[in-house]
């Protein structure tokens, strides 16, 4: 039974760096986000984060053969029509019933599943970590019979991640192609669906473990050792030294998909970006504030940042 530790929340919350951190401590593997593997790289063999093609890469090539005898043996139509008939936010409220789901579910859940302990298998590691940040997928996971599942409910300020959907970040994978955006209304009810499913999730007796996104750039080192032993690991100081005062320094991984920093090796600096303060114009700001409010303050978000220390 693998060990997954799933990383949830809403996209621009900080999730690739959270992975990136953990992909360093010792019997820990990151995959990114397995839920665009069937798309993004079986399908149109985009980069790993080791920079190689999908199909060229030596560990996803042993993963393919392990998990399914090769990847060319997946029917990514079949994966496509289960997503689109189980893995959408709406259908949330049904996944999260206490009765056994649709065959469907599991069926689709079954997919993820022989990715994790294929990737466990030959990377040796104890915890696999798939930062698909998906609610709705976390929701289907639960499902699974044969994964130990974990959950990282990483959440950051809803105004800094509305600023962040307004930024054009262009996806160096996909050869010039831009990842999606959203208007600052758009993502502030989409902060509030995902957030919520994931307090949902642990109602469900599902382990999660919810990280604010500016608190672990504060004390990196403390939120890991947390994190590692949430997933079951015992961590010695020295694991740690890759971390040092405001930066870290990163090797190769092998994320799947996700955000460009998946491609980052060497010293990565640790900063919180509070940019959002300044340049969400003051009417965004607002109505993000106001759409978010109950769970800003229920996250021990200020309503009033400008007000704060930076």
């Amino acid at each position: 039974m693998a060990r997954v530790l799933y990383l949830g929340g809403l996209g621009r919350s900080g999730t690739t760096l959270v992975e990136r951190l953990l992909g360093e401590l010792p019997s820990v593997r990151t995959l990114g986000e397995i839920v665009h593997l069937w798309q993004r790289d079986i399908r149109d063999n985009e980069r790993c984060g080791c920079g190689s093609r999908f199909a060229a890469c030596s560990f996803w090539r042993r993963v393919g053969d392990l998990a399914f005898g090769g990847w060319a043996n997946v029917d990514v139509n079949r994966v496509h029509a289960l997503r689109d008939a189980v893995e959408r936010t709406r259908y949330i409220p049904r996944l999260a019933r206490a009765y056994h789901p649709d065959p469907q579910v599991r069926e689709y859940a079954s997919f993820y599943s022989r990715v994790y302990a294929a990737a466990a298998e030959v990377s040796g590691a104890s915890v696999v970590v798939d930062s698909s940040k998906h609610s709705a997928l976390a929701h289907v996971l639960r499902w699974a019979d044969d994964i130990d599942l974990r959950v990282v409910h990483v959440v950051r300020d809803a105004r800094g991640v509305a600023y962040s959907w307004t930024k054009t970040v262009a996806r160096p994978e996909a050869d010039g192609s831009d990842m999606t955006r959203y208007s600052p209304g758009r993502s502030a009810l989409l902060w509030n669906a995902h957030n919520a499913a994931f307090g949902l999730l642990a109602r469900r007796g599902v382990p999660v473990r919810r990280i604010r996104y500016e608190q672990f750039l504060e004390d990196p080192r403390t939120a890991l050792l947390s994190l590692a032993g949430f997933a079951g690991l015992t961590i010695k100081p020295s694991d740690l030294d890759f971390l040092g005062d405001g930066y870290a320094d990163l090797g190769v991984g092998h994320s799947a998909a996700g955000n460009p920093m998946r491609f980052t090796v060497g010293r990565l600096p640790l900063r919180r970006d509070d940019a959002w303060v300044r340049s969400l114009p003051r009417s965004q700001r607002r109505l993000v504030g106001a759409v978010c409010a109950p769970m800003l303050r229920a996250y021990g978000y200020p309503l009033n940042p400008s007000l704060e220390p930076s």
